[in-house]
Formats: structure tokens, C-alpha cells, sequence
């Protein structure tokens, strides 16, 4: 690892210059204000790939997602192929500021190190250009000197000196004081040592710090003196005539060095190609916000305007529904919509009037909430949000083995491997259909109350509006939970969480097919005709289950989960699983040496304790009750050198955790304190550093039992329910507004248009894509909507000019 900063000497003043600019901590306003960056998208697939020189032209392909250098995400390995499809769908906060967001594509290497084929790299501010699309990038080369980041703080003086015989000279004073950010080296700190060099035409003058060990933010603190030659000619009265050839053309360089890396050149090693045409290119979709989360207090009037619209007749004249007309894509605001409803116990009666809305547009029963309108967007991402412990207690089980085992499925003659015997196979396929179809049908006492809530509704207003059909009671239900729901989650469980990658080709296939039967089995149940399926052989296969049983098994579940009855739900004596995944902790004992490291175990997270394993399936090594959790805090990185590190204060010794980066320890920290929120004899103070050799590193108290010297960072309040912040979510609101005002007042006028004109639309374009029901109503919305977000636009410009002018020349 090398970086390089250079500065032009003549550019050195008698005043201190740093290197970065940031808010200064001391202002108010900025402390009150929550930014909160979010990430959300999918890594498509990649072609065009640089083939291997020789018979064997194939890859085996993996993609990562890197916070500048820092790893945050990483798909499954797709074997063979220039060309590879990885379908993998992210979402993750940002816990932490950036300049660079970064998809790298690797080959795969078993034996060496893994080789980087190529990168696509996009500063943050041009984000936003390619937000909500997917796109095409071409694969750039990879130069190991722009690989570097991190900030190097300096001061550089111009000291004027008086020598032995009486002449003038500059002495150039370099005070290298630290650097912040490094990048990780295989997962860990480096060994980092800076280099100062005065360089110009006639001379190259080198000094080096000391080796920092183990640390990714080096405090050097180290002055180098340069003395800067003059002509001959050089006197006190010409001191301001500096001459070119002496100072102009001399140049400061700073370079950084990982001292285990000096043995290679890291760009020799990973750069394939120079040429850029010949690398390929990545599909990607990439959504970016950044929110600046105000006071609550500042929400009131915009969330009490949301909130009144299920009230609201009709419900086409409500501000959620106004929202999700204006918005370019409904996805962006059915999320933070949905969540701030669920919040309040609002999404029922909402999404109860926007689906009687689309059933007046309904005129056949065969495709009964078919379509992609607000109502099933809501619904299905309700069904995600709230739906997920179900699918996991229902579906993980027959997924993980069907993933983990070989199991030949396919039943397409045209598509059998050579030795595949397609009796065997559909054999195979019909034992998993089976199983999964049995377990769905026997789940509904484990279906969240609020599903069953809105498909009783849903099953009444289907009946409603068409009478006559006998079968439509069971078509509205199944058209989500089994087409919408469990369909989905079986094709796609890394989406839902379910598995941590897109599942291998042979196991998508096998997915799949299982999929279309349990959907074709689900649509309540009748006998489904040849036609419907486009397959022949789906045709023959589906036979084995045109029976009675298979019928009524299916209305029996849809009748227990779209009714009013009250039922005991069997996740109330379960635990609910909110998370898992490998991490170091550090060895609560001592080993025969008598020092303490860090081994690899695997985390597991439920709503009753926090357990490690050697291995996923294993048994616990060891279990903490959440309800013995004190505080959840993160560890300064000087405490074992170690970045990314988090703390969980319990009953017994503190448990010291690495995770693997940035995003996923505030993940773990964000669910940990979340889980353990009420839990009593929460600390009010924490020690930031760890107890090592007889004394607390962060204040050195000698004493283990010493009252923390930090106060706990603010936990989210007793009433806050699990994974919903409000005031994040009105804010993402207020910014959707923000950005389709032009919409708004298109809208509005087109309200206008209608209250004045009567008669027939001679301009339909100008107002016919909106719903637009009743003028009067939805009009004074639109008024209402503008008034509150015009309130919102003050405090956030004034947070906008406060953080502008907050950095100064010269703060660190």
C-alpha cells in the first residue's frame, strides 16, 4: 500500500494548512440533526469477461461492494463463465462517511490470492445520476496507487533562517501529525510508516517516520526540516524576489507505506489488463438517499396529514395515495408509507381502501389484485416487512436442504443432463413440492395477525363486488399470500433472507419449478387447465395433484387465515430469529501462553439470547439472555488494533466483537440494542476501551468493576417498535414530496381543470394519469401538502447553510 500527496513548496505559508475540512463538533444545530445514508439495489451480471489465455477460457466469478476500500458486501462465486449472473439484491445503512462506492470483480483462485479483474468505481456525489435504473458500466482497470484512501493531516511552515556566515536561507519545516481512515489489509490493520521527500529538477531528498504497528489511524507526530538552497546572489533586501529555479519548481511529497508490503508491488499483481475495453462490464441498479433527520417535533404537522388517510374519502384524495401518484417509481414511497402506517396501526384500514379502489377497475375475477397498482405494492411490502419470522419457522427448514442437497429435479426432456433418469426427478421434485405444500397449508397459527386482518377484508370486498362467483373469496387471498408470498420466497429467499446468496443454477431451476406448482396449487385450489401452463411437461407433472385433498386443504388455509377469529398465535411461545452471521470474538479465557486472541465463530441472534457456534447448526459454546444485555457499545479501535470492533456489556465479562466491516457492526449493534431496549439495569456508562493488563485503557482506572467513564450512546424509546424510526421514515416522505413538486402541481391544476370544465376532456394528457375522484377534496390535500412541506423547508435549509459554512480554513 503506497499513497502520495504532494504539495508545492512556494505554496507552504508561516501559517498552519491541514488537510481536511469538516463540521466543527461544537455547533448545536448539526448535533440535533440525524444523517442517515442508505443504500439499495442489485448486482445484475457481468459479460464480456477477459477470457484466460489457453484451452480453459472461463472464470469463476464473484462480485464485491467496497465503502471506498472497505468490503461490505460480497455475492456467491458463479463458476464458469465470462459472463456471469449473480442476481443478487442488497440493502444496507451507511454507517459511516465516504468518497467512493465501488463494485469490484474477482476471479476466483483456491490456491493464491484472489485476482481482481476489474472495478467500477462512483464518487458519491454522482450517485444520484444513476439512481432508480439499471445500468451498464464498463469495467475499469485497477491502479494499486488510486486504491489508497484515507487523509493525511500535515502542517508545513517557511522558516526564515540566518546561517553561520551571515547569508539568508528558507528552512522548509514538515510536521507530519497523523492519518485517519488507512485501508484494511486482508481484513486487518496495516503497518503503516510515511515517507517526506523534497523533490525537484537537481534533488530528491528523502526522511521517514517510525513503523506504526497494527493500526488503520497512525498518530506519528513527527518534524522534518528542509533546508532550501538560494543562489549565491541571495540577499535580505531580495527576500521577497524568490527566485523559480529555487522554490517554484521544488515539490513536498508525502508517501504512505504498509511495511509487511514492501517486498511487491500490489499493482503488478492485480491489474490484468491496462486496456479498459478489454476488461467488460457490470449491470448494476443503485439507489442512494441521504436524509437529514430533524427534531420530532419538527414532523408533527406532515405525519398527522399521513396518518388522517385512511380517514380520508376518498381515499383517492389522501396525501399517502397523492404520494404514491407523484412519485416516478411507487416503490420509493410505498416503503417509508408502509412502515409509518404499520407504525401507528394504520395499514389496515389504508390498505383496505386502496384495494376497494382497485376492485372497482376489476371487471373479470380471474384477475382479481393481478396487477401492480399502490394496493399490492403495500401489501407486498407489508407481507415482507412483517411476514419474514413466518416465512423463516415455515420455508428455511425444506430451503436449506433443498439448496444443500445434489438432488436432480429437472423434468424438461429437452434439458436433462446426460445419465439424468426423468422419473427419478420428478419423483424428487414432487417429494419437495409435497413437503413444502404441506407445511404452508399447516402454518396459518403462525401468520402475523395483521396479514390475517387484511385478507379478511380482502375475501369480504372480493365477494362484494362480484356476487356471482363462488371461487372469488379464495382467489383474493391466494393472489397474494401464495402467488405474492410464498411463490416469491421460494424462487427468490435470498430476497426474503432466507439464504445469504442467490442460490447456484441447478438449484434456481429446481426452485423455480417448485415455485410454479406451489402458485398453480395455491390459486385456490380447482383444477387448472392444460392451457395455463405454457410447459407440457408442467402439464403431465401437475396430474399427480388434481385431487380432492389437495383442494381442500388449500380453502381450509385460506378460510384460518383470512378470518376474524381470534387465535393464539404459536410465535408467542417461539423465539423470533432477527439475525445471524460469522464474526471473531475474543477468547473469554486465557490459552497456555497466557494471552488472549480472537477466534472465527458463528453468531446467532434471537428475541431471547445471543449465542456463538463453532459452525452454523452446532451447538452454542455460549449463550447470553438478552434480557442480561446492559448496553450494546462500539470498542475504540486502539484497544486490540482492531477496526469494526463492538462491546456487549453484560451480567458476566464484556464480550469483545470483531465484525467483518463497518456495515455489519452496526447492524449487530443497531438489533442488539434495539432487542434489549427495555431490559432493566441498563448502564448509563460504558469504558470505550478494554481492561488489559491490570487497567481500563480508556481512563485507567485499575479496578475491572470501575463505573464506566463515557456516557451510553441514547437507546431508541421504550415505544418505539422494532426497525421503525418514524421520524427517518417522515423525513424520506417530506424528501419524496420535495422532489415531485412538479408533479403536485400538475395535479392541482388538473383539479382545477375538472372543478371549472364539465364537459368532455379536450386535453386528457394534461390530468388524465391521475386518479383524481373527487377535485374539491383532493385539491385542498394538495394545498395542505405544500403548506407542510414549505414548514419543512425551513429548518432544512438552515441546517443546509449552517453545515456549509461550518468548515473552515485551517479546522482539522
Amino acid at each position: 500500500m503506497a499513497a502520495a500527496a504532494a504539495a508545492p513548496a512556494a505554496a507552504a505559508s508561516s501559517d498552519a494548512a491541514t488537510a481536511t475540512a469538516e463540521p466543527e463538533a461544537g455547533d448545536e444545530d448539526s448535533r440535533e440533526v440525524r444523517v442517515l445514508q442508505s443504500l439499495r439495489g442489485k448486482i445484475c451480471e457481468a459479460k464480456n469477461l477477459l477470457p484466460y489465455l489457453g484451452p480453459n477460457k472461463m472464470r469463476d466469478c464473484f462480485c464485491t461492494i467496497n465503502l471506498d476500500q472497505e468490503e461490505v458486501y460480497r455475492t456467491q462465486v458463479v463458476e464458469k463463465s465470462l459472463s456471469p449472473f449473480f442476481s443478487e439484491e442488497f440493502y444496507f445503512e451507511i454507517p459511516r462517511t465516504f468518497q467512493y462506492l465501488s463494485f469490484y470483480v474477482y476471479d476466483k483462485n483456491v490456491l493464491q490470492r484472489d485476482l481482481r479483474i476489474g472495478k467500477v468505481a462512483i464518487k458519491k456525489e454522482d450517485l444520484c445520476n444513476h439512481s432508480g435504473r439499471e445500468t451498464w458500466f464498463s469495467l475499469q482497470p485497477i491502479d494499486s496507487n488510486s486504491e489508497v484512501q484515507g487523509k493525511v493531516h500535515l502542517e508545513l511552515k517557511l522558516n526564515e533562517l540566518i546561517t553561520e556566515n551571515g547569508t539568508v536561507c528558507q528552512q522548509l519545516v514538515v510536521h507530519v501529525k497523523a492519518c485517519h481512515g488507512l485501508p484494511l489489509i486482508n481484513g486487518q490493520s496495516c503497518d503503516p510508516y510515511a515517507t517526506v521527500s523534497l523533490v525537484g529538477p537537481s534533488r530528491n531528498d528523502q526522511k521517514k517516520t517510525k513503523v506504526k504497528k497494527k493500526t488503520s489511524n497512525p498518530q506519528f507526530n513527527e518534524i522534518f526540516y528542509f533546508e532550501v538552497t538560494r543562489s549565491s546572489s541571495y540577499t535580505r533586501k531580495s527576500q521577497f524576489q524568490v527566485e523559480e529555479e529555487d522554490i517554484e519548481k521544488l515539490e513536498i511529497r508525502i508517501d504512505l507505506w504498509n511495511n509487511g508490503n514492501l517486498v511487491q508491488d500490489p499493482g503488478k499483481k492485480t491489474n490484468i489488463s491496462s486496456k479498459t475495453d478489454d476488461l467488460g462490464s457490470l449491470r448494476l441498479n443503485i439507489c442512494y438517499t441521504e436524509d437529514y433527520v430533524l427534531p420530532s417535533e419538527y414532523y408533527g404537522p406532515l405525519k398527522t396529514l399521513l396518518l388522517k388517510s385512511p380517514d380520508v374519502q376518498p381515499i383517492s384524495a389522501s396525501s399517502a395515495y397523492i404520494l404514491g401518484e407523484i412519485c416516478r417509481d411507487k416503490n420509493d414511497a410505498v416503503l417509508p408509507l408502509v412502515r409509518l402506517l404499520l407504525h401507528h396501526d394504520k395499514l389496515v384500514p389504508f390498505a383496505t381502501a386502496v384495494a376497494e379502489l382497485d376492485l372497482k377497475d376489476t371487471q373479470d375475477a380471474n384477475t382479481i389484485f393481478r396487477g401492480n397498482s399502490l394496493a399490492t405494492r403495500c401489501l407486498d411490502e407489508m407481507m415482507k416487512i412483517v411476514g419474514r419470522h413466518y416465512l423463516k419457522v415455515t420455508l428455511k427448514p425444506i430451503l436449506d436442504e433443498i439448496c444443500e442437497s445434489s438432488k436432480s429435479c429437472e423434468i424438461d426432456p429437452i434439458k436433462l443432463k446426460e445419465g439424468d433418469n426423468v422419473e427419478n426427478n420428478k419423483e424428487n421434485l414432487r417429494y419437495y413440492v409435497d413437503k413444502l405444500f404441506s407445511t404452508i397449508v399447516k402454518s396459518s397459527m403462525s401468520c402475523p395477525t395483521v396479514m390475517c386482518d387484511i385478507f379478511y377484508s380482502l375475501r369480504q370486498m372480493a365477494t362484494q363486488r362480484f356476487p356471482n362467483d363462488p371461487h372469488v373469496q379464495y382467489s383474493a387471498v391466494s393472489s397474494f399470500v401464495f402467488l405474492r408470498f410464498f411463490a416469491v420466497a421460494v424462487v427468490s429467499p435470498h430476497t426474503f433472507h432466507l439464504r445469504l446468496h442467490h442460490p447456484d443454477p441447478q438449484t434456481v431451476r429446481t426452485l423455480t419449478l417448485i415455485s410454479k406448482t406451489i402458485q398453480t396449487l395455491g390459486s385456490w385450489g380447482r383444477s387448472v387447465p392444460k392451457s395455463s401452463f405454457k410447459e407440457t411437461f408442467m402439464c403431465e407433472f401437475f396430474k399427480m395433484f388434481q385431487e380432492e385433498g389437495y383442494i381442500m386443504a388449500v380453502k381450509k388455509f385460506l378460510d384460518e387465515i383470512s378470518s376474524t377469529e381470534t387465535k393464539v398465535s404459536s410465535g408467542t411461545s417461539e423465539p423470533v430469529h432477527l439475525k445471524e452471521g460469522e464474526m471473531y470474538k475474543r477468547a473469554q479465557g486465557r490459552t497456555r501462553i497466557g494471552k488472549k486472541n480472537f477466534k472465527k465463530r458463528w453468531f446467532c441472534l434471537t428475541s431471547r439470547e445471543l449465542t456463538y457456534h463453532k459452525q452454523p447448526g452446532k451447538d452454542a459454546i455460549y449463550t447470553i439472555p438478552v434480557k442480561n444485555i446492559l448496553a450494546v457499545e462500539k470498542l475504540e479501535e486502539s484497544s486490540f488494533n482492531k477496526k469494526n470492533m463492538f462491546q456487549v456489556i453484560h451480567t458476566e465479562k464484556p464480550l469483545y466483537v470483531q465484525a467483518n466491516n463497518c456495515v455489519e457492526a452496526n447492524e449487530w449493534i443497531d438489533v442488539l440494542c434495539r432487542v434489549s431496549r427495555c431490559n432493566q439495569n441498563r448502564l448509563s456508562s460504558y469504558h470505550p476501551s478494554a481492561y488489559l493488563n491490570g487497567n481500563w485503557l480508556c481512563c485507567l482506572e485499575t479496578s475491572e468493576n470501575a463505573l464506566g467513564c463515557k456516557p451510553c450512546t441514547a437507546g431508541v424509546p421504550a415505544d418505539i417498535q422494532i426497525d421503525i424510526d418514524e421520524d427517518r421514515e417522515t423525513e424520506r416522505i417530506y424528501s419524496l414530496f420535495t422532489l415531485s413538486l412538479l408533479k403536485l402541481q400538475k395535479m392541482e391544476e388538473a383539479c382545477g381543470t375538472i372543478a371549472v370544465y364539465q364537459g368532455p376532456q379536450k386535453e386528457p394528457d394534461d390530468y388524465s394519469n391521475f386518479v383524481i375522484e373527487d377535485s374539491v377534496t383532493t385539491f385542498k390535500t394538495i394545498q395542505q401538502i405544500k403548506s407542510v412541506v414549505e414548514k419543512l423547508d425551513e429548518p432544512h435549509e438552515k441546517y443546509r447553510k449552517k453545515r456549509s459554512s461550518s468548515a473552515k480554513y485551517g479546522s482539522k
